[in-house]
């Protein structure tokens, strides 16, 4: 397997252009990384340091995950990609919405340029909202802004933060163009994976202590168990059978043809487990803002591990798989579709009847995806921070009791204490944009008649044609 990996490798830098494609998406990750080491002016970098222990937990923690540590640093990235992926996601919608962007949307490659140039507006907009305040948070926070700060500050900081978003953006276009891969997620990726490094020195410090050691090794054994449940659910999917009839082309008539309408397990991805983690980090956000009774109140619920955050998270989660699916699939238009082309799905009638079918799959998928999402997220999480048990209605304090005088059980309630970067929702991202990536340079080697990632004997992708 490793020869065979390695043969790859070989035959990867072996093509010309796609040897250019892999060294200029890697030169483009290396300026984007470069961008941490330049700060936006006046931001004290060594007081920005020690606040940060006390704002990585809510909002900006999970924009900062995203970011790969440049809103800790508060660099000119420090906005990172979020406000294009904000900006294409409520165009995605709105489109659902509005009948004049949906027949823009349908317009072909004219009415993809459009809703792209529409999202590069949105997307300054949304920089120029954060920006403000971003600046505003930083002002008051004392220590922080080197100076009075005052208006001038705010406008440079908007100004710095907004030109960086774009050059982020900029950069992710150019490697979906000429690169391999997806450039805006492959930007996610590398924010997240470049603090991998140290969330493992963080592990093995750990492993040092006896005590700690059986935790660790049981985290990495969950890790890689659901890594692979990751990867077996992605790239799952329901192949639900179709028939054209037959059909004159030319002077000839085309038999009836059989195929299949694939649809996939998680159709959502990873989007409900990004809203769901914004939308409970709100509070957390607004504290850093002011100091109100009721807040503190409620931050104690949202806390990570308190029953109420984690059955808020659950039903978040399962509201948004829902409500995304039946935005970004359109069962009524499926079927008309179909109809259009003189398909149809053996057993069902065309029309009303074929869109009934499809929701009724689309509702048992997405079911199905919304549950493997929380258990995703929801294992190792319970693992980092724990489950405060304490706070459960009646039964909280006895079984509480019991874990302290268990041993073995006394890190349930406060978790073993390791870095996000272990959480569910960085390994969905980075399992699934590994996995985009090596299937595009999988397909580019086997257009070119060299074995991929996955063509060891034995192993090829199912349904490729051998070659020669």
């Amino acid at each position: 397997m490793i020869e065979a990996f390695l043969n790859a490798v070989r035959n990867l830098f072996n093509v010309p252009d796609l040897r250019r494609r892999v060294l200029f998406t890697l030169a483009m990750l290396a300026v984007y990384r470069a961008g941490i080491h330049i700060p936006v002016p006046g931001v004290d970098q060594e007081a920005m340091k020690a606040l940060w222990d006390q704002a990585a937990g809510n909002l900006f923690g999970v924009l900062d995950l995203f970011s790969g540590g440049n809103l800790r640093r508060i660099s000119v990235f420090a906005l990172g990609i979020m406000p294009y992926i904000t900006a294409s996601i409520i165009l995605q919608l709105m489109t659902s919405v509005y009948p004049s962007l949906k027949k823009i949307q349908e317009e072909g490659e004219l009415g993809r340029r459009k809703i792209t140039q529409y999202t590069r507006y949105l997307t300054v907009v949304l920089c120029f909202v954060q920006g403000i305040g971003i600046s505003v948070w930083l002002q008051r926070q004392p220590g922080l802004v080197i100076g009075s700060g005052g208006a001038g500050f705010v406008i440079v900081a908007v100004l710095t933060l907004m030109t960086g978003t774009m050059f982020i953006m900029w950069v992710g276009e150019q490697i979906t163009e000429r690169g391999v891969g997806n450039g805006i997620s492959l930007l996610i990726f590398a924010g997240i994976v470049v603090g991998i490094p140290s969330a493992v020195q963080q592990l093995f410090e750990k492993i040092q202590d006896p005590q700690s050691a059986l935790f660790v090794i049981a985290l990495i054994v969950v890790m890689i168990l659901v890594t692979a449940g990751i990867v077996f659910f992605e790239r799952g999917t329901r192949k639900i059978p179709t028939n054209h009839t037959r059909r004159m082309v030319g002077r000839q008539m085309i038999a009836t043809q059989s195929s299949h309408l694939p649809l996939k397990v998680n159709i959502a991805g990873v989007i409900p487990v990004i809203f769901a983690s914004s939308v409970l980090a709100i509070p957390q956000t607004l504290s850093t803002f002011g100091s109100w009774g009721w807040l503190q109140t409620v931050n104690t619920w949202l806390g990570g591990g308190h029953p109420v955050y984690e059955l808020l998270f659950i039903a978040l989660i399962i509201i948004f798989a829902f409500f995304y699916v039946s935005i970004v699939f359109n069962a009524d238009e499926v079927s008309e579709n179909l109809r259009k082309q003189g398909a149809f799905v053996p057993g069902i009638r065309p029309g009303k009847r074929t869109a009934d079918y499809l929701n009724a799959i689309l509702v048992r998928l997405t079911t199905v995806g919304a549950i493997y999402l929380v258990v995703v997220c929801l294992i190792p999480q319970l693992m980092i921070s724990g489950f405060k048990v304490q706070y459960l209605p009646f039964i909280g304090e006895p079984i509480y009791n019991l874990i302290q005088n268990v041993p073995g059980l006394s890190w349930i309630p406060t978790g073993l204490g390791v870095s996000f970067y272990f959480g569910g929702t960085s390994l969905l991202i980075v399992v699934g944009v590994a996995m985009d990536t090596i299937s595009q340079i999988e397909a580019q080697l086997v257009m070119r008649h060299y074995d991929g990632f996955l063509g060891a004997r034995g192993g090829r992708l199912r349904g490729r044609r051998a070659t020669a």
